[in-house]
C-alpha cells in the first residue's frame, strides 16, 4: 500500500471514528451524564458475575492500561518499526508524542464533559477524575493500535497472530473497566472510538509528512524481475546470425 491509500485509508477511518465520537459525546452530554441504553444493563451484570479469581484477573489486567507500561510499549513500538537506528529514535518519538497528544487532548474531553462515574458501591478497583471517555480504555487502545502499526510496517505479510494478541489486549483493558464497576459500557466504548479517530489522525499526517521510504519496505535487489532477454553479440550489431 502506498502512502496515498494509506493515508486515504487512516483519514476516512479516523473521520469516521471522531463522527461516532461527537455524537455519542453529544448524547452524553445532552443526558447530563446518566446512565445510556446499555450502562445499567451491563453495570448490573458485572457486579453479579465477580468471582475473585476474575476481579483479580481483571484488576490485573486494567492496570497495564495506565503508568509505565502503555509507554514502555509505545516506544518498544517505535524500535520495531524503524530499520535503522536513526529511524527507531524518530519512530519511537513519534509514536510517544502520539500517545502523549492523544492523553491532553483525552484529558480535556473529560474536563468539559464532566460525567460522573458509577455509584461507588459498585467499585472493584481505585478509580480517580471523571468518567468519559474511559482513560485506560482510550490509553490501551491507542497504545495496541499504535504497535499494530509498527508491526504491520516491520511485517506486513506476517505477524498476524501477535497484531490479534495487541488487539485483543487494547480491547480487554476496555472490559474490565466496566466489570469492576468504575466506568459505565459507553465511557469504554467512548475511549475505543476516541483512541480509533486520533491514531486515524496521526497516521494520515504521518503518511502525508514522513518520507515515503519510511513508510514502505526497501525493494530487495534481489527480489527484481530479471529481464528475459536473449544477450547480443556485440560483433553481431543487432544482426541476427546465420540459419
Amino acid at each position: 500500500m502506498n502512502r496515498e491509500d494509506t493515508a486515504e485509508l487512516a483519514g476516512s477511518a479516523g473521520l469516521g471514528a471522531w463522527v461516532a465520537f461527537t455524537v455519542l459525546t453529544m448524547v452524553v452530554v445532552g443526558r447530563s451524564g446518566s446512565p445510556l441504553w446499555l450502562d445499567d444493563g451491563f453495570l448490573t451484570w458485572a457486579v453479579g458475575h465477580r468471582p475473585e479469581v476474575a476481579v483479580a484477573v481483571a484488576r490485573g489486567v486494567t492496570h497495564t492500561g495506565t503508568g509505565v507500561v502503555p509507554w514502555v510499549l509505545a516506544a518498544v513500538a517505535g524500535v520495531v518499526a524503524g530499520r535503522t537506528a536513526r529511524r527507531r529514535l524518530l519512530a519511537a518519538a513519534l509514536s510517544l508524542a502520539c500517545l502523549g497528544l492523544g492523553q491532553a487532548l483525552r484529558y480535556g474531553v473529560m474536563e468539559l464533559v464532566h460525567r460522573p462515574r458509577p455509584p461507588h458501591g459498585d467499585w472493584a478497583t481505585h478509580a480517580s477524575g471523571w468518567a468519559f471517555p474511559s482513560g485506560h480504555t482510550t490509553t490501551a487502545a491507542l497504545t495496541a493500535g499504535i504497535l499494530i502499526v509498527a508491526l504491520t510496517l516491520r511485517a506486513p505479510r506476517g505477524g498476524t497472530a501477535l497484531r490479534i494478541a495487541v488487539g485483543c489486549w487494547g480491547l480487554l483493558v476496555g472490559l474490565t473497566r466496566g466489570f469492576l464497576g468504575v466506568h459505565w459500557l459507553t465511557d469504554v466504548m467512548g475511549g475505543w472510538l476516541f483512541a480509533a479517530g486520533w491514531l486515524g489522525a496521526c497516521l494520515c499526517a504521518a503518511a502525508h509528512l514522513l518520507p515515503a521510504s519510511f513508510l514502505t519496505r526497501p525493494t530487495d535487489p534481489a527480489a527484481r524481475p530479471t529481464q528475459d532477454h536473449a544477450p547480443q553479440d556485440p560483433g553481431g550489431r543487432g544482426r541476427s546470425g546465420p540459419a
